[in-house]
């Protein structure tokens, strides 16, 4: 009983009136009305994220240029996600600025999401990328529309602030985002360097200043590493 009495006020009020349609006109004076309207609200809501994540799933089967250590597949968009935010949780202490790690990963987790509808784009093509960005805004539209209001929107926000890239947590996230291939490169004697004839000029001109601004200290560390074995046949021409 004690579970139907707290809910009554709430469905009477705020869910009622953003959520009106699955309540029946009755539930509001009617404290058994209320119960299973709420029951039926939240499976009602608990659908639409089951669907949402099941949606992401398809991230999954969208392939990258870049093979993961050990492998001859190429890695997937959901992997590099995961990858980059523990990347991320990883380098924290050596952002260029303080940042709230939380959003960082928030960031990360959602930065590729319309890649769903879209598919990836290596970040060396030139030219275009105001037409792919606007298909990823009209995708990640589409697919955290999927959730209620209140949650697609936070997710939509958090993607903006990473397309916008002029806050301190932005910069980091771009930073290890871009940090992230050039990992895998290193450690798989460039592979897709060499396959897409990305030269080594190419690699720091196109990565080098998002990492330096968003982490330092990481490009330190890679801009050595590049130029260690840049007369090793690593890049292309």
């Amino acid at each position: 009983m004690h579970r139907i009495v707290t809910r009554t006020a709430v469905a009477a009020g705020s869910f009622k009136k953003e959520y009106s349609d699955p309540f029946p006109a009755s539930a509001v004076n009617n404290v058994s009305s209320v119960s299973f309207s709420v029951d039926r609200f939240e499976v009602w809501i608990v659908q639409q994220i089951v669907d949402f994540i099941l949606e992401l799933d398809k991230l999954k089967g969208v392939t990258r240029k870049v093979r993961p250590v050990g492998l001859m597949r190429y890695e997937n968009s959901a992997e590099h996600s995961w990858q980059i935010a523990m990347l991320a949780a990883s380098l924290v202490p050596y952002a260029d600025r303080t940042v709230n790690i939380h959003r960082v990963i928030g960031m990360l987790l959602v930065h590729d999401i319309g890649e769903i509808d879209t598919g990836d784009t290596m970040v060396f093509v030139e030219g275009g990328w105001e037409e792919r960005k606007a298909a990823e805004r009209a995708a990640v539209t589409r697919i955290f529309g999927m959730l209620p209001e209140s949650q697609a929107s936070g997710f939509l926000a958090l993607w903006m602030e990473f397309e916008d890239a002029d806050t301190a947590d932005s910069h980091f996230a771009h930073a290890v985002d871009r940090a992230m291939p050039v990992l895998l490169n290193l450690a798989n004697e460039g592979q897709s360097w060499r396959e897409n004839g990305i030269s080594y000029e190419r690699v720091v001109r196109r990565i080098g200043p998002e990492i330096k601004a968003g982490c330092p200290a990481l490009w330190q560390y890679l801009e050595g590493r590049l130029e260690d074995v840049r007369d090793k046949g690593w890049f292309g021409a």
